[in-house]
């Protein structure tokens, strides 16, 4: 939920930003700054939240850790691609593969009742899903939208 929040608010106070310094909108650029923002947010659970994220991951995987932090650092990577004009539209492409990679390993936290943030397994359950996956497609489709136009 925080990082719905992160992306929607974003995305207004870039619009009113850009409108203020250069007269005119420009939704494209709100909505890659919005993503920028919430991939920063959303590596930040990979260095605060590790414990849990390993928990994540199912056991056949190795360097759960690793991954984790490896998952991160492509998050924050992918936050400044999306500016870089060369790179923008690639960042964009790989960032709905990550998106769609991840699902998973969501999905499987919440069959198991797994709450990432203190890595106990109170979580909310499969009810989370109604909202973890319409917002899992809701990224594909603004990545898709704002930085593959």
């Amino acid at each position: 939920m925080k990082p719905l929040f992160v992306l929607l608010t974003v995305f207004l106070i870039s619009n009113f930003a850009i409108r203020q310094s250069k007269g005119d909108m420009d939704y494209y650029l709100a909505g890659k700054i919005a993503l920028a923002i919430t991939l920063l947010f959303t590596s930040l659970g990979h260095l605060i939240y590790t414990k849990g994220m390993v928990l994540m991951l199912p056991d056949f995987i190795p360097l759960k850790k690793e991954l984790i932090y490896a998952t991160g650092l492509l998050e924050v990577m992918a936050a400044f691609g999306l500016f870089i004009p060369s790179l923008s539209r690639l960042t964009g492409m790989l960032l709905i593969v990550f998106f769609i990679l991840i699902l998973p390993t969501n999905i499987y936290a919440t069959m198991r009742h797994l709450n990432y943030e203190t890595a106990t397994f109170d979580g909310r359950g499969p009810a989370y899903l109604w909202f973890r996956i319409p917002f899992q497609l809701l990224l594909i489709g603004w990545t898709f939208y704002f930085v593959l136009p």
